[in-house]
This record gives structure tokens, sequence and C-alpha cells, in this order.
């Protein structure tokens, strides 16, 4: 056998070795992934699983693989473990431009972990992260997280950004919230009128829950609590404070209240103000010499 002939089948096995451990981390991958997700949609509540860590690790897995399966390769041939080495013997400004571009990266894993292990949010969570977005969590991964926003777009946020970010999360512990709705009536209102008519409205609401403990209850504090909370220029400001089983519920309470409050403040003449302006041309004032 010739040199020749010797090197290309070299050359075959060491194509057939990549090949075959590539297809090996793929097919394991796709596999390992498959099942995690069967496990989580089928046994996670059964056996009290956390489905955020099960989802975390379905999208570790792949990554996981391919790392070892380059790894393999790279110790497995020698030609390529001759340039490892002698890449890392001479590689110092490549080293560290490397560590630069990559410390983002590392950043995002580290915090990743961070939120696998102190659990800020889980999947399904109703969430806010600062000022870049709120919405349902759907997948955290080893980079990013993804959320799905109330116009259903999906929102990618970066692990580093969320460990420095404020997070609200409404869902953690208790998912009911007391939902604010603010009203203004004019100072000619009838300001317990307007009271009983918002108190009504919102009891009579499929989305209103009687939060009250049993000593409120024997206190008699209402169902619906009504403050007044101001005296603005115009109007008596009047907060309701409503309680909901969710935010989303909550909005959909808010927003039916305002059509049927006002509704009634027409029907039982409760005034709405809105401000009134005096508008002077310039010609007129100087037509009557001022």
């Amino acid at each position: 056998m010739t040199w020749k002939e010797i090197k290309e089948s070299e050359n075959i096995k060491i194509a057939i070795l990549i090949i075959v451990t590539i297809l090996i981390a793929f097919i394991a991958s796709f596999i390992i992934r498959k099942l995690i997700s069967i496990f989580n949609r089928k046994y996670s509540k059964k056996l009290n699983v956390d489905s955020t860590n099960l989802s975390f690790l379905k999208n570790s897995v792949s990554f996981i693989l391919y790392t070892s399966a380059a790894i393999f390769i790279f110790y497995n041939i020698p030609s390529l473990k001759s340039l490892g080495t002698a890449l890392f013997a001479g590689a110092g400004i490549a080293a560290v431009v490397i560590g630069f571009a990559a410390q983002k990266a590392f950043s995002n894993i580290i915090s990743g972990v961070f939120i696998l292990m102190f659990k800020p949010f889980s999947l399904g969570n109703t969430i806010r992260i600062g000022d870049k977005g709120a919405g349902v969590v759907e997948e955290i991964t080893l980079r990013h997280i993804i959320i799905r926003d109330y116009e259903n777009r999906r929102i990618i946020i970066p692990n580093s950004i969320i460990s420095d970010e404020t997070i609200i999360n409404s869902t953690i512990l208790d998912e009911k919230i007391k939902q604010f709705v603010e009203f203004g009536i004019s100072y000619d209102s009838d300001v317990n009128k307007a009271i009983d008519i918002i108190r009504e409205e919102a009891k009579k609401h499929p989305n209103f829950i009687d939060n009250r403990s049993e000593e409120e209850i024997k206190d008699k504090v209402p169902e619906v609590i009504i403050r007044m909370i101001s005296w603005d220029e115009s109007s008596i400001k009047l907060r309701a404070y409503i309680w909901t089983e969710s935010s989303d519920k909550g909005f959909v309470l808010k927003c039916d209240l305002f059509k049927t409050v006002k509704e009634r403040f027409d029907t039982e003449g409760i005034e709405i103000p809105f401000p009134y302006r005096t508008i002077v041309y310039k010609k007129d004032l100087l037509k009557n010499g001022l």
C-alpha cells in the first residue's frame, strides 16, 4: 500500500469518526429532548417535579452533547489534537479576544443557572422585567428566556440582563390581585351615590371575587372598598379596590367597569367632568382696543 493510499484511508476513517460522532450526538439529543418533553407533559404534575427544571434540562441537552462530541473528536484525531495543543500553547492574544467575546455568553449561562437555582419565576408565570416587557414565561434556556406578551409576540431576553432587572411576578405565590380602578366625578355630583354605583357594578362582574377574611365579613367590611383619594382641579377622584383571580382577569374587569359605570353615571346623573377652555383670538383683542 502506497503512502497516498494510507493517507486516504486515514482521512476516510477520520471523516467516518466525525460523521458518526456528530450523528450520535444529534440522535441522542433528539431522543433525550423528546423523552423529557413527554415526561414533562404527562408525569411532572403527578410526580410533583418542577417543569421549569425539566425545561431547562431539555434546552441544555444539545449544548452538553455537542460540546462533548467536539471534545471527543479533538481527542481521537491526532492531527486535531496536536492542532489544539498548538493553539492553546501560542494563542495568548487570541485567548484574550475569544475570552472577551465569550464573556457575555458565559454570563448568560451562569445567570441561567442562578435563575434555575433561586427561581424568581417559573414556566407559565406572568412576569414583568423592568421596562423590557411583560407576559407569560414560555421557555428558559441557557442563554435567554422567552416571554409571550399580550399581543402574542415573543420577547427574548438574555439571562444576564434579567439578573440586573427588577422582576414583578404576578403568580409566584398567589395569583390573586387587587385591581385599582379610578373614576373622576364632578364636585356637583353625589359622592355616596357614585360610590354605590361603582360597588354594584364591580360586584356584578364575573371576574370579581370576595377576598374578605371571616373577621372582615363579621365586621361588615364592604366586598369592594372605595376611597376618595384626591381633589383634582376639576374633579373628585375615587379609587375602587377590587379583588380578582389574576392580572389578565383584572385587566378585563377594569375595562368592562369603565363602560358599565359610565353608562350608570349617565343614567343616574353623575357627571364625569372634562376641562372647559375659553379661546380668545388676538384679532378680537385688537378690535376691542385691548
